[in-house]
């Protein structure tokens, strides 16, 4: 298989001792998309088809190589967590139920999200729940 920074070969390592390397090196996990997440359990408990095996190695590589947590549905500044929660640019901006935050509805409702935060950003009011969820549009009506 393929070689992993520094010349570590993967097919060297144990699935276990590479899963607790990504934990150790995303704080426990913490800063791994969720999908991510799934991932490593799926190695640890052996559960990965060909294709998840392939795409564990590559996760292990992208650690080793400086993980960056991937957008949110595609969507530039968005991410999302464990829980639900959805960030724009790390501040909480909205909580999406799971599973249906994978939804292709949530995916539209993901955008007009982004575009919410961003029409408040160019107005430069600050970006959280409260201006872009509950006092939205007011939020913007009562910018200076």
């Amino acid at each position: 298989m393929g070689t992993v920074g520094r010349g570590e070969n993967m097919t060297d390592k144990r699935p276990i001792d590479m899963a607790i390397e990504i934990i150790q090196s995303t704080h426990d996990g913490d800063d791994l998309a969720p999908e991510h997440l799934s991932l490593v359990q799926g190695a640890v408990n052996d559960w990965l088809t060909p294709e998840g095996k392939l795409a564990f190695q590559e996760l292990y590589q992208s650690i080793k190589k400086g993980y960056v947590k991937p957008w949110f549905h595609g969507i530039e500044n968005l991410t999302n967590d464990h829980e639900g929660y959805v960030y724009w640019k790390g501040h909480q901006v909205e909580h999406y139920n799971l599973p249906w935050a994978y939804s292709e509805e949530a995916k539209k409702s993901a955008e007009e999200l982004a575009d919410r935060c961003r029409q408040l950003e160019a107005k430069q009011i600050p970006v959280n729940c409260t201006t872009a969820i509950w006092r939205w549009p007011e939020s913007l009506k009562n910018a200076g």
